[in-house]
């Protein structure tokens, strides 16, 4: 399989891109939806989509770990085939729903079967050299990245067009789409002699988690990484909400802003960071791009006119060097046929930052956006995600300057 990585990473490539598309196409019409279902204004709305997250990910958090042991015992292109169909089968859901009470029964069916990612991080590890998986996680940056000049363009302006229903039945259609192309084009990387047997007491998320303990330089990475995701979410969470908000942008404005973050990222994913982390070095590469990510999102929230959103979003998106970088540290710290449980159980963990940050940031939003709150600063979010980025920036740097690590 290794000596077919290049093919292989390809055909990954295009099966995260078209997954992404389908999720871009949806984001600009969340807010819009969730008002129409429940009568809303914007800051309610956000509190309604902090709980549609939060069930997403809660159930992501059960069950990652036990997709991705599924995915060591049985192969990655079933389990990641199955994945795609519940993402579609959640877009199908959210296209026909009569009440808010079915957007979270599509939510929990996604976030059961929602180890697409998780599988095609463990898949790229599976046909990746140590000293190359750095750059090939950078694969599903750069996905994201074009996936995201796409699917939030096309969303915005349908949504604008023919209302907030249509852009998930658009993103049902591609991951559908998706599984049919994984079924005759996607090939498997795990050989069967490098499988293991699933062991359920592996499989539970506590016990995934518990296992991370196994490898000192990833536990000592978590409070770091779990830092991270729960700052992103002011971002991921709340940029919609927030925009819609502060700047009276509608879905196609969120589309194209989302669209040149897509393009971005996929700058930095996709070109940059092949550059970046073999100069710079992964530790290096991790500090510097928490340290950008900082940056970025105290600009966010000290924004006062649309423009300064998109000149902000450079600083932000440069800081995705750290992702693939440490991503690369801590797979580089596991063996071979441990991957699928490795990646399960750090796709566990930032499910759990998903159930809090969600929660968190989108709650701190609704409240500084309304008269109950103290003094006015709908940016509050991205202030405290800032400082939980600096935070996180001194605890990578306590670890990784300490500790011996293997391919850095």
């Amino acid at each position: 399989m290794k000596s077919n990585s290049k093919r292989s990473l390809l055909f990954i490539f295009i099966t995260i891109l078209v997954d992404v598309i389908g999720l871009g196409v949806i984001i600009p019409v969340v807010p819009s939806l969730i008002e129409e279902l429940t009568g809303e204004g914007l800051s309610k709305a956000s509190q309604y989509g902090g709980w549609l997250l939060f069930s997403f990910a809660a159930m992501q958090f059960i069950f990652s770990p036990i997709m991705g042991g599924l995915s060591d015992r049985y192969g990655r292109r079933p389990v990641l085939l199955l994945s795609l169909l519940g993402l579609g089968i959640d877009y199908v859901f959210h296209a026909l729903a009569p009440t808010l009470f079915w957007l979270f029964v599509g939510r929990l069916v996604a976030g059961m079967f929602g180890a697409s990612f998780t599988t095609a991080t463990a898949y790229i590890a599976d046909v990746s050299t140590p000293e190359k998986r750095s750059q090939n996680f950078g694969l599903i940056g750069a996905a994201f990245g074009l996936g995201f000049i796409i699917g939030p363009v096309i969303g915005g302006i349908a949504g604008a067009e023919f209302g907030p229903r249509a852009p998930f039945l658009v993103a049902a259609a591609l991951s559908l789409l998706n599984v049919i192309y994984g079924f005759f084009v996607l090939p498997e990387s795990l050989e069967k002699s490098e499988r293991r047997a699933f062991d359920w007491r592996r499989a539970n998320p506590i016990g995934s988690l518990m296992n991370l303990r196994k490898y000192p330089v990833i536990s000592g990475l978590v409070v770091s990484l779990v830092l991270i995701y729960i700052a992103g979410h002011a971002v991921q969470s709340n940029w919609a909400y927030y925009t819609m908000f502060k700047f009276n942008w509608d879905e196609a404005m969120v589309g194209y802003s989302l669209g040149v973050v897509g393009l971005l990222v996929a700058i930095v994913q996709g070109g940059l960071i092949r550059i970046a982390i073999p100069k710079l070095g992964q530790a290096n590469s991790v500090y510097v791009g928490i340290g950008l990510n900082a940056v970025g999102l105290f600009c966010f929230g000290a924004a006062s006119v649309s423009w300064m959103m998109f000149v902000f979003l450079i600083p932000y998106c440069l800081g995705g060097i750290s992702g693939p970088a440490l991503q690369g540290i801590i797979s580089s710290q596991v063996p071979s046929n441990q991957q699928g449980e490795l990646q399960g159980a750090l796709t566990s963990l930032i499910s759990l930052t998903s159930i809090i940050g969600p929660l968190m940031m989108n709650s701190i939003f609704a409240y500084f956006s309304t008269d109950q709150a103290p003094f006015y600063l709908p940016g509050a979010s991205f202030y405290l995600a800032a400082l939980l980025m600096v935070i996180s920036l001194f605890f990578a740097y306590r670890v990784l300057s300490t500790r011996l690590l293997k391919a850095i």
